[in-house]
């Protein structure tokens, strides 16, 4: 299918009409939110006794050493995301985004007979990601932008232990809880957590070998995914990589996705039309890149490596 059709097919005037009624759109973002929770359940993954065990332990404290007060957030920031009226700055998101993802790529792996869902397919998904950096010169400096809780962050910890990592996010709340999970395990207190935007990075130039950014670019608006791949251009040393690794616009599984459940998806994601619109390695090509290579590393995700020039 033409990318100009499937993006015809996702931007669905019938979808996108349902969700601009409030009623139809709250309904959307509380089924999305029932069927995570009941898929991660079924795998075996206690999300209701995870957040219960998280919610009695001392998060606001965890919370003052990486906020920063003065960072001002952008507009498009402050939004709903996700089916939490809060969007990602809040407790809730932080607190089951780890189950969540758990529950949202269990049936990325899964059979197309069965389609049975598998609590192995966020690990599997991120392997496949560094299956496709492995071409790469080992990196001494890396920088995983939008690293939420860590998740990401700890996972590119685990395939170069000696690299110095810093994440990086806009939400504090799940800064904090990325920090409680790397005190956990020595090694990963190596990593240095900060609390900003990634347009505008308190980060000095030509400092990292590698930027990872990670299922972020489809909960950005155009204009955000521009701004922040010129800085990833800034602070990349020469011959340095950026890695992107997110959905597939051109996957079929989208193409083929019934209306009811793209309904339920974009009622969680409000940039993804704007995601799927974006001719992502012409932009890149514009902000300064070279090398662009884009790989399929799921049946619905892939992965774009640029390098900066010399």
């Amino acid at each position: 299918m033409a990318t100009s059709t499937l993006t015809a097919r996702l931007v669905n005037p019938l979808v996108n009409g349902l969700l601009a009624i409030a009623p139809l759109a709250n309904w959307a973002k509380h089924r999305a939110r029932t069927m995570m929770i009941e898929r991660a359940e079924s795998l075996g993954v206690p999300w209701r006794q995870i957040v219960a065990d998280l919610r009695t332990q001392d998060l606001d404290a965890d919370l003052a050493k990486v906020k920063n007060p003065d960072l001002i957030y952008p507009d498009y920031y402050l939004t709903s995301f996700h089916a939490y009226a809060e969007g990602n700055l809040g407790w809730e998101p932080a607190i089951e985004v780890e189950v969540a993802a758990y529950a949202v790529h269990s049936r990325i792996f899964a059979p197309e007979k069965t389609n049975q869902p598998s609590r192995e397919g966020d690990a599997m998904l991120r392997a496949s990601f560094h299956q496709v950096l492995e071409k790469l010169e080992k990196p001494q400096d890396i920088l995983d932008i939008g690293c939420s809780v860590g998740m990401s962050t700890f996972a590119l910890q685990d395939i170069y232990p000696e690299a110095e990592i810093t994440g990086l996010d806009l939400s504090p709340y799940f800064l904090a809880i990325a920090a409680r999970n790397s005190e956990k395990v020595p090694l990963r207190q190596k990593i240095s957590w900060i609390h900003a935007a990634a347009e505008n990075m308190p980060l000095a130039d030509q400092s990292f070998d590698l930027i990872s950014l990670s299922l972020v670019c489809h909960e950005l608006p155009q204009a955000a995914t521009h701004q922040i791949l010129q800085e990833c251009r800034r602070l990349l040393r020469p011959n340095g990589h950026l890695a992107i690794m997110d959905m597939n616009p051109q996957s079929q599984i989208y193409a083929k996705m019934p209306p009811y459940i793209l309904t339920l998806l974009k009622s969680t994601e409000p940039y993804l039309d704007q995601y799927f619109g974006l001719d992502m390695a012409k932009l890149m090509g514009k902000s300064g890149f070279r090398h662009i290579s884009i790989t399929c590393n799921t049946p619905r995700h892939r992965v774009i490596l640029a390098q900066v020039s010399e």
